[in-house]
């Protein structure tokens, strides 16, 4: 009867360290002078890029707490009141310690649960080469000749030493939120190529691919994919993708409709400073060459049909136009690889890429070496 007993405490209490919290608590702690019934804010980034408020609590002796439940860990950013800065913060279900100086937010300390332990593990690691970073700009704005170069170098070895630091901490850290925020960041500056960004997205935990991030990433690869595809469409010595658009009555004309002996596609938008103050520079060359085979297509970027046919008018340009009106989500500067304008595509009599984004003198000069 006693051996009974004994194994079953033994399951209970087998059963009760193996499962997980199913709720969350964040005891809050801040340093310094603080009126009591200052407002603390949880607030967590919004469908718009804008922070939204998800909770408030308020301070009694500068502590403070919030609770709740997040199945799926996510971040977070604890703002107060009156003071400057803010703290992110991983919310997930066990009991986190928030402690900070009032007048230090961004160097709070965060701990008690495996997500924010290995979101300021890293922190820690990555604040040590930012300091490194700082101190030889700091030497550079006061050198000069070989000094300085020297110290260029030095700076370009330390960013590759970052990026090998974070890809490392990722692929060590799987089941680490911070792993997955940090492979999105490096997806959408383009800082790795879509292979190695695949390889190590396959490394990571279910829970963290179910992330807010993890979600992220994936759809980021594809992107970084069509985009790297579009890339190599659109490269100089290839063929020039094919399409079609709505032309300034409605109607389709596609790019193979208006091909001359030299073409220029050329993607602007009324709203563009740079590409109007460079309008009056096509225009004289379209003058000047269009009788000995010059075409000129222009793609809007235009977000509105007003807007659009008002710039046409006013700039005097008198080729082919269309514009699917939607800005840079338009389907034909995705096939480019369009990402700013004005951009431009110089095409000889068979459609292949034979410069790009040549812009005043030089725009005149290739087309008079393509056609005279």
């Amino acid at each position: 009867m006693k051996n009974s007993i004994v194994i079953l405490l033994a399951g209970v209490l087998l059963f009760s360290c193996n499962s997980k919290p199913e709720s969350f608590t964040l005891n809050g702690k801040l340093r310094g002078e603080m009126t009591d019934g200052t407002r603390v804010f949880l607030k967590k980034i919004g469908e718009n890029n804008q922070p939204i408020e998800v909770d408030t609590a308020t301070t009694t002796n500068g502590e403070f707490t919030f609770t709740g439940k997040s199945d799926i860990p996510e971040l977070h950013y604890i703002f107060v009141d009156q003071l400057p800065g803010y703290t992110a913060v991983i919310l997930e279900n066990g009991e986190i310690q928030f402690n900070a100086q009032k007048d230090s937010m961004g160097f709070a300390d965060i701990s008690g649960t495996f997500q924010n332990d290995s979101f300021s593990d890293y922190m820690e690691q990555s604040r040590e080469i930012s300091l490194q970073a700082q101190s030889i700009q700091q030497d550079m704005r006061a050198a000069s000749g070989e000094v300085a170069l020297a110290l260029q170098d030095e700076i370009k070895e330390l960013q590759e030493e970052y990026k090998t630091f974070e890809l490392d901490y990722i692929k060590g850290h799987p089941n680490a939120l911070i792993s997955a925020l940090v492979l999105d960041r490096a997806i959408a500056t383009k800082a790795i190529e879509p292979e190695e960004a695949e390889g190590i997205y396959k490394t990571l935990s279910e829970e963290i691919k179910s992330s807010k991030p993890g979600k992220q990433i994936s759809e980021g690869i594809d992107k970084l994919k069509a985009s790297e595809a579009a890339g190599k469409n659109s490269s100089i010595g290839a063929k020039a993708p094919e399409f079609s658009g709505p032309s300034l009555d409605g109607t389709k004309l596609a790019l193979k409709d208006v091909l001359g002996k030299v073409t220029l596609i050329d993607f602007w938008a009324g709203w563009c400073r740079p590409c109007r103050a460079e309008n009056p520079n096509i225009v004289a060359v379209y003058n000047k060459y269009h009788d000995k085979g010059l075409n000129v297509l222009g793609v809007s970027l235009d977000r509105t049909d007003e807007a659009w046919k008002k710039a046409i008018k006013e700039d005097g340009l008198v080729w082919n136009h269309i514009s699917n009106i939607a800005y840079f989500n338009d389907p034909i500067a995705k096939l480019y690889n369009v990402e700013a304008i004005p951009a431009a595509f110089l095409l000889d009599e068979n459609g292949v890429i034979v410069a790009k984004n040549l812009r005043g003198p030089a725009l005149e000069a290739k087309v008079a070496e393509l056609l005279d």
